[in-house]
């Protein structure tokens, strides 16, 4: 199988890394809107406060919107209340897809 070469499946990983790190770009852009995410490359160290300056409203329909994607295994609400305040400041979009990712379980 192509991409699988990694015995410790490294290749695997930065596969679906990728694909949710699209997935969640796509989900943002339609929460916030094209016209401000275009001028924003959005990867894995994108911050939501900083770099997208999401509002709360914003997050709760990230969280409905990823939730719609990925099922309820996606509990963006019950992983942010997992989290202290600096860190919710501070999380990345690469925080969210690693978050997925290790939802995929």
């Amino acid at each position: 199988m192509p991409g699988q070469t990694a015995p410790d499946g490294a290749d695997v990983d930065h596969a679906r890394t990728e694909e949710v790190l699209g997935a969640v770009r796509t989900i943002i852009t339609q929460v916030i809107g094209e016209d401000y995410v275009q001028e924003i490359d959005i990867d894995m160290d994108t911050s939501f406060e900083t770099d997208l300056d999401l509002e709360s409203i914003e997050f709760v329909a990230l969280g409905e919107a990823l939730t719609a994607h990925y099922g309820s295994r996606v509990d963006l609400a019950g992983w942010i209340a997992t989290m202290e305040v600096d860190e919710i400041i501070g999380m990345t979009v690469g925080q969210l897809v690693e978050h997925i990712v290790s939802s995929d379980g």
